[in-house]
């Protein structure tokens, strides 16, 4: 291993797995691999999304493998992690980032929305995980995983949200982390956990549109999350400069955590 900072962050030779990796904070955090120097492989549900998200990472200069994969199927992982493997030789960093949420009243929430966001944002975590684990990671005796929690996963919410599985959801992220850690530290393998604030996207345009203000206002930097935001954290759990540093959880939420 190298001494110096920028050796430190280099990610020449490694191979990582993003889930949810075809848009937003998932493309995000696998150009920033990317640019690193990591063989990228993009997991998302829509085989035309992830195109897109080859060709924008091309156009950068970027080489990335695509594998559409409904990871909320428990019976697609173990072939999907084998495909990976195949492709890329190896899994040296797993990027959970693949999520879901809805929106309901706790007292009236559909049992098929709660089974909807557990099956994605825990069962797949730990499916993903158990599957990198025990068919490489364990083996070559380390290996980087970083789960996509929420600063949801560290309280409630102010009304009008009401997304009670998904702060439940990140709140089990956030421990598994922790727990997986201890667990698999034995084998040099690393488990931290990114708790994004409010960023754009998709999942949270329409909080966006309707309590930008009110999210503003408690959050000390005053800022949404932007495009470039979740770039460093990703890249310093991903490689050698956090080789000490296991069962973290790093929130990138402008300060919004701290009030």
């Amino acid at each position: 291993m190298t001494s110096t900072v920028q050796g430190l962050f280099n990610l020449s030779g490694r191979r990582a797995l993003v889930t949810g990796g075809s848009r937003g904070l998932g493309l995000q955090m696998a150009q920033a691999l990317g640019d690193m120097g990591a063989r990228l492989a993009l997991v998302a549900r829509k085989a035309d999304e992830l195109e897109q998200a080859r060709e924008y990472l091309l156009g950068l200069g970027l080489q990335a493998q695509v594998f559409p994969a409904d990871l909320s199927r428990r019976e697609t992982l173990t072939p999907l992690v084998r495909s990976v493997r195949e492709a890329l030789g190896g899994i040296d960093i797993l990027i959970n980032n693949a999520g879901a949420s809805w929106g309901a009243p706790a007292e009236d929430y559909p049992d098929e929305a709660w089974d909807k966001v557990m099956r994605l944002n825990v069962d797949a975590v730990f499916g993903l995980c158990r599957e990198v684990g025990k068919h490489g990671m364990i083996a070559q005796g380390r290996g980087s995983i970083v789960n996509v929690a929420s600063i949801a996963g560290l309280r409630g919410n102010p009304l009008p949200m009401r997304t009670i599985a998904y702060n439940t959801s990140k709140g089990a992220v956030v421990n598994f982390t922790r727990a997986l850690a201890a667990e698999w530290g034995q084998y040099g393998i690393r488990v931290n956990a990114i708790l994004p604030g409010f960023f754009p996207s998709k999942m949270t345009a329409g909080l966006l549109d309707t309590m930008r203000d009110q999210i503003l206002q408690k959050t000390p930097l005053a800022r949404i999350g932007g495009e470039h935001d979740l770039m460093g954290a990703a890249v310093f759990f991903a490689s050698d400069a956090s080789r000490h540093v296991t069962g973290q959880c790093l929130a990138v939420d402008g300060g919004a955590s701290c009030i």
